[in-house]
């Protein structure tokens, strides 16, 4: 097991790049497993879970070999319809290889799928889905899988979505491709990750269109091709560093990165109170010293607040004048890392907001919400965080008690970050680049 060691209160500075997205490189490796011929997918993240994925994609037979961030993949047979229990545990997107398996051997195996403790994170939305397309599927209860198969290939559909769902209008799209006729996808989701990966599929031969805000056009193609594709910059790394920046005192430039897919957020630093700086080649972040402003946000799907942005975003908060809160209306089940900032000095109090109509305003399922749960926190600053020992309950809560460790008085111990390397490269040696004293050791 590894933990952080990071001295808080140094000014980060300097230039940086970030990792291309981690929610499209996911898929990205689900979609090369859609032909049998060549695909190279450029600006990989090397991140634990794309190693867990590639390992996936090699059971089932396919090859890939990945240098210098670029991945060439060949799947010309399948070898195997059921994915591995371990391996799924551990990301949910796993779930998706369903498509390419019942296309290519016209049944599959696959597990309930796994990946940060946030929440049930349901695929109930896209099984419906597949149903209509003439998919034979049923969860087994005992073993834990979803058994599904199709005869003749999957038939096109007219689908609405129920609400908002970002990796089932992704798994849909893949099986519409190559359905037989014209599918049409209703309020689908439409994150710029979504639209990167219709860019890839028209590219290996689809025939894909967007053709308003949230409906999706699909003409099934009889099969695909190969090419060769390059993911963009992570958007949620992007907002980790420029937090990052904001609460150290610092000056950091992030090469590469424009505005789109990142306005909501830009807008509301604005109105906090944090400086940037959009240039022709990326965008600088950075601080004056002036003191930042309460917000009120509310989670939800593009075009709004992102729900990754909401814990790096609660650090931030605790530096602003006033009290602040955050609805989270995406999952039922995402302040984990509340009580740890608490550990470091942090005031926060959660909450249930009255809301006359859950069933329109939140986007999880209701029946998964448990008595426990809270669905706002109230942000009271500022206040001087403290150093303390603490632990990483998933993904997006690691990159959040990061940042507070770096704003921190004194040394903090942060365990549990084998979460973290599930999103972000090589994350400690790059912050370490911009002047942050972070290290990464072994505990027994």
């Amino acid at each position: 097991m590894e933990k952080f060691i990071i001295q808080g209160g140094k000014k980060l500075r300097g230039t940086i790049s970030v990792s291309g997205a981690k929610n499209v490189a996911l898929k990205a490796i689900v979609a090369a497993c859609l032909t049998d011929e060549e695909i190279v997918i450029e600006n990989i993240p090397l991140i634990s879970d794309l190693i867990v994925m590639t390992e996936i994609l090699k059971e089932l037979g396919g090859k890939i070999k990945i240098k210098n961030h670029t991945a060439t993949i060949n799947v010309k047979n399948i070898k195997t319809s059921k994915i591995s229990l371990e391996e799924a545990a551990y990301v949910r997107t796993s779930s998706m290889f369903i498509v390419p398996l019942l296309i290519r051997t016209g049944h599959a195996l696959v597990p309930n799928p796994g990946g940060c403790r946030i929440g049930a994170r349901p695929i109930d939305r896209v099984i419906k889905g597949l149903k209509l397309m003439g998919v034979n599927i049923n969860y087994d209860h005992k073993d834990g899988f979803f058994h599904a198969k199709v005869k003749g290939g999957l038939k096109a559909i007219n689908y609405k979505f129920e609400k908002n769902t970002h990796t089932g209008t992704e798994t849909l799209i893949l099986a519409a491709s190559v359905a037989r006729g014209k599918s049409v996808l209703e309020n689908a989701a439409q994150e710029p990750e979504i639209d990167e990966l219709i860019d890839l599929i028209n590219k290996m031969g689809g025939n894909i269109k967007r053709i308003k805000p949230r409906m999706i056009v699909i003409q099934g193609v009889k099969k695909l091709h190969g090419t060769k594709f390059r993911i963009s910059p992570d958007r949620n790394e992007v907002v980790t560093l420029a937090i990052a920046s904001i609460l150290t005192g610092g000056d950091i430039f992030i090469k590469e990165i424009k505005r789109q897919g990142l306005s909501e957020f830009l807008d509301l630093l604005k109105a906090a109170g944090g400086e940037f700086e959009e240039k022709i080649d990326g965008i600088r972040f950075f601080s004056t010293g002036k003191a930042l402003r309460a917000t009120n946000i509310e989670t939800t799907f593009y075009p709004g607040f992102m729900t990754d942005w909401q814990g790096p975003w609660a650090v931030l908060m605790t530096k602003a004048k006033g009290v602040s809160t955050i609805h989270e209306t995406v999952y039922e089940n995402r302040f984990g890392y509340v009580e740890e900032l608490k550990k470091m000095g942090a005031k926060i109090r959660l909450y249930n907001p009255k809301i006359k109509n859950p069933q329109e305003v939140y986007n999880f399922n209701l029946n998964d919400d448990k008595k426990g749960y809270r669905h706002a926190a109230k942000i009271y600053g500022p206040v001087n965080l403290h150093n303390a020992v603490v632990n990483i309950s998933d993904l997006r809560a690691g990159a959040t008690l990061v940042l507070a460790a770096l704003v921190a008085k004194g040394q903090s111990v942060v365990f549990g970050i084998e979460h973290l390397d599930r999103g972000y490269e090589k994350f400690e040696q790059r912050l370490k680049k911009v002047g942050a004293n972070i290290e990464r050791t072994n505990h027994e």
